[in-house]
């Protein structure tokens, strides 16, 4: 990382608070239930994103009845509301772009609040296409360093149909065709690694350098949003020190 936190590490670094708020529960069980009902099915086998988000929960320990409740809403077998998907775009201080995935059960809620916490934080939300450009659809594999030596790591996720791999201080960075997500992640699994993130995500093309206070401002428009129950993940192209960090 070389002193630097962009957005992908500060996001798996918050993975653990979020656990401890109970918040991935809510979103993990959303996720589930859309997978189940946009998958076609509620086979895990037949279903490569409720696998995935099964898998998620799963590592969250989940309890299974709970995993099981989720697919049947998605599947129709038990009653459940029904949430639309809705890609939302904004910018942050200094222009860093923002990318917002919802699952909703009502879109006006959804972007009033949206609306109120980017105008809140220095930011402001924008039109669809505004910023969705600047970031590319991959799959995304982080790996402890300590777990193998770079060409040993090189060759397995090359050889699965990974695109790239990185340096990134203490980890490497994998990263994949989405469609080539799920084998290349599999092949990693199999040589014995448990990465320490693993997901098909927007990645930012580049990335905006932040320091003092609008480092701080976007921190608070981030866990802002984060924290919004109706939004998934959020997506960003900021880049902070990690002396500002702390």
């Amino acid at each position: 990382m070389s002193g630097h936190s962009k957005w992908h590490t500060i996001k798996h670094k918050k993975g653990a608070l979020d656990a401890k708020r109970g918040k991935i529960f809510t979103k993990l069980i959303k996720e589930i239930t859309v997978a189940a009902r946009t998958g076609g099915s509620g086979d895990v086998d037949a279903n490569a994103r409720l696998r995935k988000a099964v898998s998620d929960a799963k590592a969250q320990n989940m309890p299974n009845d709970t995993i099981d409740r989720a697919i049947k809403r998605g599947t129709g077998e038990l009653e459940g509301v029904a949430y639309d998907e809705i890609t939302y775009e904004g910018y942050g201080p200094n222009g860093v772009a923002v990318l917002i995935e919802t699952m909703t059960d009502n879109r006006n809620r959804t972007v009033a609040e949206l609306r109120h916490i980017f105008s809140k934080n220095g930011g402001n939300l924008g039109e669809a296409g505004s910023v969705a450009w600047m970031f590319d659809k991959k799959g995304y594999i982080v790996v402890d360093k300590v777990a193998k030596s770079e060409d040993e790591l090189f060759e397995i996720a090359i050889e699965a149909g990974a695109e790239d791999m990185k340096d990134d201080g203490d980890v490497y960075e994998i990263f994949t065709a989405p469609d080539n997500f799920e084998a290349v992640n599999d092949a990693v699994k199999a040589a014995g690694i448990e990465p320490q993130a693993a997901e098909v995500s927007m990645i930012p093309q580049n990335y905006i350098k932040l320091e003092g206070g609008d480092a701080k401002q976007m921190m608070k428009l981030y866990d802002s949003l984060d924290d919004n129950d109706d939004v998934q993940k959020v997506y960003a192209n900021f880049d902070i020190d990690e002396s500002e960090m702390e």
